[in-house]
């Protein structure tokens, strides 16, 4: 983990996986999903600040490459790296690890959204402000 990456950890329950113990390969994308969740939190814009706020982020485009399997009772590390901070969107690198091993890691691109029209919108000055600060330059 970088000085720069935001991650948190996770174990790896029955429910995440397939038959054969394996993590079954859309968690990932779930697990990717709590890190960008708990980031936002950090920052101060849970739940409470995105609903008051009217928005959503929702995401519009991510590529994910799997290295190695994830197992049943895994402890796992989700990372992630903010690579840009556009208007209306957010760029980030992320990553799940076991120890040293990166066993995904994906480029993902959220968007915020009003949450009656789910329209582009853009980004609140403050939240704006917030994440450019945590950006990786």
């Amino acid at each position: 983990m970088s000085a720069a990456e935001f991650s948190i950890k996770l174990r790896v329950y029955i429910e995440d996986t397939d038959a054969g113990g394996i993590v079954y390969y859309v968690n990932y994308l779930k697990f990717m999903e709590r890190a960008r969740t708990e980031f936002m939190r950090s920052l101060g814009f849970g739940k409470d600040y995105i609903f008051n706020h009217d928005l959503m982020f929702v995401v519009r485009d991510v590529a994910i490459h799997y290295r190695a399997p994830a197992l049943l009772d895994d402890e796992l590390e989700v990372g992630l790296t903010l690579a840009a901070v556009r208007g209306a969107s957010l760029a980030l690198r992320q990553v799940v690890r076991r120890g040293g091993e990166q066993l995904a890691s994906a480029e993902v691109t959220i968007a915020c959204v009003d949450r009656a029209g789910v329209r582009p919108r853009r980004l609140p000055k403050d939240m704006l402000d917030s994440l450019r600060a945590a950006q990786v330059h």
